[in-house]
Order: C-alpha cells, then sequence, then structure tokens
C-alpha cells in the first residue's frame, strides 16, 4: 500500500490533480452555471428572452456603452501616464531604479477597496466633488501599475544592442524610439492594455464609492439583477461581459504574434 502510494507521488503529472480539480469547480463549474441560467428562464425553460430584454433595454445598452467609453478613457489615460513611468525605470542607472519599482507597484499590494476608501477621503479632504472626474482618477489611480509593470518588464529585457545597432545606422533618438524601442514593447503595451481594460469594465465597487452611487457601470448593472434574484438576467449580463473580455484577450493575443513577427520596423 505503502509502495503504491509513494509510487502515485513519484509521478509528476499526479501533482497536477490538485490544480485541475481546483479549476474543475472554482472556474469551469462557475462558467458552466452562467452559461446555463443565461439562456434558461426562471422555470429552466431554454429561451433567449434574457437576450432579447438586454437588448430591448435602452438603460443596460447605454450602460454597456458607457462603462466600455469609461474603460477605454481609463487605459489610455493609464497608457499615456504608464508609459512614460516604465520607460524611464527601465532605463535608469540609479540604485533607486528597483526602488523606484517597487513604490509603483506596491498599491497592488493593499485592497483595492481600501486605496478606493482612500481616496473619497482625500477628495472628502480637498473638497473635491465626488462624480465622473473622481471616478475616472479613482480607475487610473488604481489600475496604473498594471500597466507600468508589463511595459517596464519587456523594455528591462529588451537587448541593448538593438538600440545600439538604429544608433550606429544613424538614427536620432525619436527614430530609434519610434522604429526600434516602441516596435520591441508592443508585448508589455498590450498586456498592460489587457490587465488594465478587463476589471475596469466589470468593476462595480470603484464606481459605487467614488460617485456616491450616480453613477452606474455595467458591473453595478449585473450585481443589482443578482441581489434582486434575477439571476437569469444577472447570467445574460455576466456572459456578455465574459464575451467582450473573452475578444479583448483573442485581439491582444493577435497582437502579439503580429508585433513577434514583425520586430523591428
Amino acid at each position: 500500500m505503502i509502495n503504491k502510494f509513494s509510487a502515485f507521488f513519484m509521478r509528476r503529472k499526479n501533482w497536477a490533480i490538485p490544480y485541475v480539480v481546483f479549476l474543475a469547480i472554482f472556474v469551469v463549474m462557475p462558467l458552466l452555471l452562467i452559461v446555463f441560467y443565461a439562456f434558461t428562464d426562471a422555470e429552466g425553460t431554454l429561451t433567449m428572452a434574457n437576450f432579447r430584454k438586454f437588448m430591448l433595454h435602452p438603460e443596460a445598452i447605454n450602460t454597456f456603452v458607457y462603462s466600455i467609453g469609461i474603460a477605454i478613457i481609463t487605459t489610455l489615460t493609464c497608457l499615456v501616464l504608464g508609459y512614460p513611468a516604465a520607460y524611464i525605470l527601465s532605463h535608469s542607472h540609479f540604485n533607486t531604479s528597483r526602488t523606484m519599482v517597487m513604490l509603483f507597484i506596491l498599491p497592488m499590494w493593499v485592497n483595492i477597496l481600501i486605496r478606493t476608501l482612500a481616496t473619497v477621503a482625500l477628495f472628502d479632504f480637498l473638497n473635491f466633488p465626488l462624480g465622473e472626474g473622481a471616478l475616472i482618477f479613482g480607475m487610473v489611480y488604481n489600475f496604473l501599475p498594471f500597466m507600468i509593470y508589463p511595459i517596464y518588464n519587456t523594455l528591462q529585457k529588451m537587448d541593448p544592442s538593438l538600440v545600439e545597432a538604429a544608433q550606429d545606422l544613424g538614427a536620432n533618438p525619436f527614430q530609434v524610439f519610434v522604429k526600434t524601442i516602441f516596435p520591441l514593447s508592443m508585448p508589455g503595451v498590450t498586456s498592460g492594455i489587457v490587465m488594465v481594460f478587463m476589471p475596469t469594465v466589470s468593476t462595480f465597487a470603484i464606481a459605487e464609492l467614488l460617485t456616491m452611487n450616480n453613477i452606474k457601470l455595467f458591473g453595478t448593472t449585473v450585481q443589482e439583477n443578482i441581489n434582486n434574484g434575477m439571476w437569469n438576467y444577472g447570467a445574460a449580463l455576466s456572459l456578455i461581459m465574459l464575451i467582450l473580455i473573452g475578444v479583448t484577450v483573442l485581439f491582444s493575443n493577435e497582437s502579439d504574434g503580429a508585433s513577434n513577427e514583425g520586430g523591428v520596423i
């Protein structure tokens, strides 16, 4: 018996069994339940009524479009602020470079609700109104590190000889950046965009706290329907959001493949 037990754990593939069980229970089963509830009614009958309700409900569609707009604005703002920061940190020759990176990454270790509540307290202290501006500020503040780190990681691993080769060929600093550094950093940029866009388009707590529940995002709509016992309609909305996130991930993978094939322009 002991020998069989030892032989079982000596096989490397058997060590994956706990992870397979975990994924099956906490990932696959919830997704299957979402799909089941999305395509059924309260009696368990197959129907497309939940999706027709979404298409015929202007408020839900407007909230969905508005959430995508907020996510795009947040992602672009994080990219504009995060890329220069990552570029400076990756090219810093000072001993404080790693310390500065840790200062940027450190907020990721703090719970997002605590960071959001701190932002609310800051706006109250400065007598700034809570609303759409506070919402975008809070989104950028919470998700900016998710943009900086993948770009920094990509730039940090870039071969310096490629930049030197571009300089030897007569390229000025602007041309070196546009034709060499930026194309090679696209995998990090794409990863950062996905890491910011996905949680932004699905969040609801930040909007509720930073707008005093006056601005509703799509995640809030999903939460309200599920809390009110409308599981089928809430599951349909969740599935729509999952499809949007899946398309975003698929697009990012294609962009990574194109950038890797293209190389230096």
